[in-house]
């Protein structure tokens, strides 16, 4: 098989391709990634070199350019987490969201149906659900859309453009949406790695508002699970949430992070809450549960050491991503090539 992932020099398409090359070293795997930010090949050194596993510098919102890579590839299967996801960012600056997360997808779902058919599976994430109240039920899949920020709108769009290709020209298609991942590979401008990073270094954690929003957490792992037997065995056309089965609210993410790395509650800040920052979210993940029998298998504190150890293991990683040297390692091993 040959699978062409978009995004897969982020920190979810990164896992995803270190996890499918795992699985099926048989496979060809084809990354293609706009190298924004967040985009980082360090996650993928370890590829470098392998005769499965090609990588082009290539902006899914520029039409020509990414229906040139799918055209002379040929995938069987195209894999989309290639995302602008930073809430904050969004709201900041939403004009890259809706280039990337909206146009982006429109040229892949265009692509993929003038180039075969090709089968098609949409990464997103819970967020297009919206809000919850504390004794509100979970998100599943008959959860109508209600998007708070620019980001969360823009993923909803793309979804409702994806299912239209399904129903419209009868393009193969699955979607999933998650709820908040962590792991390793993680851009450490999210509140796990963010808060890691600065107690390695002895700075407080900037905690918004009371502390008291909460999320479902998944290993990022279990994700890539979810997402492999979807794309293998989930039926066309329909859409599987993917859950952690972890509500945590941040106080107990970062006591728990304070714990595990030996540091007090000295160490929070309270700052400024986020503007429209949603106060729960919850999946209710029983469907692929049930119908592809995938539950997460990583116990989030269980996941937690492993993701802190990660990062202590591998602190010359998150420094140079927070010095900006990740982004030299495209020029010095890419970029001469051809």
């Amino acid at each position: 098989m040959k699978i062409l992932i978009t995004g897969g020099a982020g920190f979810i398409g990164a896992n995803f391709i270190h996890y499918w090359a795992k699985q099926y070293p048989q496979d060809q795997i084809i990354n293609v990634d706009k190298l924004t930010y967040a985009g980082n090949l360090e996650n993928l050194k370890e590829l470098d070199g392998s005769d499965n596993y090609k990588f082009y510098k290539t902006d899914i919102a520029d039409f020509a350019a990414i229906n040139k890579v799918i055209k002379d590839e040929k995938p069987d299967a195209i894999v989309n987490f290639a995302a602008e996801s930073h809430v904050d960012r969004s709201i900041l600056g939403p004009d890259e969201f809706v280039k990337t997360n909206i146009e982006g997808t429109y040229n892949l779902l265009k692509s993929a149906r003038e180039n075969g058919n090709i089968r098609f599976h949409h990464v997103s994430t819970d967020e297009v659900y919206g809000s919850l109240e504390m004794d509100d039920p979970a998100f599943n899949e008959k959860t109508p859309y209600d998007p708070r920020s620019p980001y969360s709108a823009s993923k909803a769009a793309s979804d409702h453009l994806v299912m239209a290709y399904f129903h419209t020209f009868d393009l193969p298609v699955t979607i999933s949406n998650c709820s908040n991942n962590y792991g390793p590979y993680q851009f450490p401008e999210k509140l796990i790695p963010l808060f890691i990073a600065n107690l390695t270094d002895d700075k407080k954690v900037p905690l918004y508002g009371d502390g008291m929003n909460v999320r479902d957490w998944l290993y990022v792992e279990d994700h890539c699970r979810a997402i492999d037997l979807v794309l293998k065995k989930g039926r066309l056309g329909e859409t599987y949430c993917v859950g952690g089965a972890a509500e945590r609210n941040n106080r107990e993410i970062t006591y728990k992070i304070l714990e595990l790395m030996g540091k007090g509650e000295e160490m929070i800040e309270f700052i400024e809450d986020r503007k429209g920052h949603d106060r729960r979210y919850a999946i209710d993940f029983s469907k692929i549960k049930s119908e592809l029998g995938w539950e997460p298998e990583v116990d989030f504190d269980e996941g937690m050491k492993a993701t802190i150890e990660w990062y202590k293991k591998n602190e010359q990683w998150w420094r140079n991503v927070m010095t900006g040297d990740y982004q030299k390692y495209f020029e010095e091993n890419y970029s001469k090539r051809d």
